[in-house]
């Protein structure tokens, strides 16, 4: 008998969990070491040779200070990608994936509830998401002092990295609602693609376009990284929003997959 389907996921998962936690921290930390490189003559001359337009696009807005540089790079645009591709897939396999497969019958069978399926698939990413934060802001905290930005002290880097554990967990509650509510992993893989490039062009072109400065306040990307935590510590009130989005998607998620059929 299914004791818990939590648990099940967890125990599934544990090689691409540990392996996107790898990925995910080594490519922070290999990023965050260049610090002491971007400080010298020749990469500020090869980063004045961007026009500062682009760079402002791809959120490379100050890289002239630790806070900057790590803000922009790790927490900017490498980690947040890597991030968001590691929850839609773990999201979109939650239900959907599992019902394309003919698995989720399976599980079905047992006395467990769609609802409790959806609940328990949505609590083993915010496990997921948070360990791939925690791992990642102890490394970073681990070589801030070799490094050279250790000006930016554990707290911040931790906060910086809840922050990014957050936006993972959002993205994921996207790909598993829409998986759950329509059964399909394709969908939840081109919501997630839309949201996620929708939403990081509307944070970055927002204040540059007039017209356009109220997409920054629908984007996701405001609410991990508008605050600034990585300066200012762990942002409360974006957090939430961040943590209330995600469990809204996973409501209207489990409200559909309740009343669908399921394919068998």
């Amino acid at each position: 008998m299914l004791r818990s389907v939590f648990g099940k996921t967890l125990r599934d998962q544990r090689r691409s969990l540990l392996g996107w936690t790898v990925a995910i921290t080594a490519v922070g930390v290999l990023y965050a070491a260049f610090w002491p490189l971007m400080v010298s003559p020749e990469m500020k001359a090869a980063m004045d040779a961007f026009p500062p337009q682009l760079l402002e696009v791809l959120g490379y807005t100050d890289i002239t200070s630790p806070v900057g540089y790590i803000g922009s790079t790790t927490f900017g645009l490498l980690g947040p990608a890597l991030i968001i591709v590691f929850a839609a897939a773990v999201g979109g396999s939650a239900v959907a994936g599992e019902e394309e497969s003919g698995h989720l019958d399976l599980t079905l069978a047992h006395p467990v509830s769609r609802w409790s399926v959806a609940i328990q698939r949505f609590a083993a990413i915010v496990v997921e998401m948070l360990l791939v934060g925690v791992v990642l802001g102890l490394a970073l905290v681990a070589v801030s002092g070799a490094a050279q930005f250790e000006e930016l002290g554990p707290v911040n880097l931790m906060a910086a990295s809840l922050h990014l554990s957050l936006l993972g967990i959002l993205f994921g509650a996207l790909a598993l609602g829409v998986g759950a509510a329509t059964g399909r992993r394709s969908l939840a893989f081109t919501a997630v693609a839309i949201v996620a490039i929708g939403g990081f062009l509307g944070n970055n072109l927002g204040p540059m376009v007039e017209q356009l400065a109220w997409l920054r306040d629908t984007s996701p990307f405001h609410y991990y990284s508008g605050g600034q935590p990585l300066r200012n510590g762990l942002q409360l009130g974006d957090a939430a929003v961040l943590a209330a989005a995600s469990l809204v998607l996973v409501a209207v998620g489990g409200v559909l997959f309740d009343r669908r059929d399921v394919a068998v």
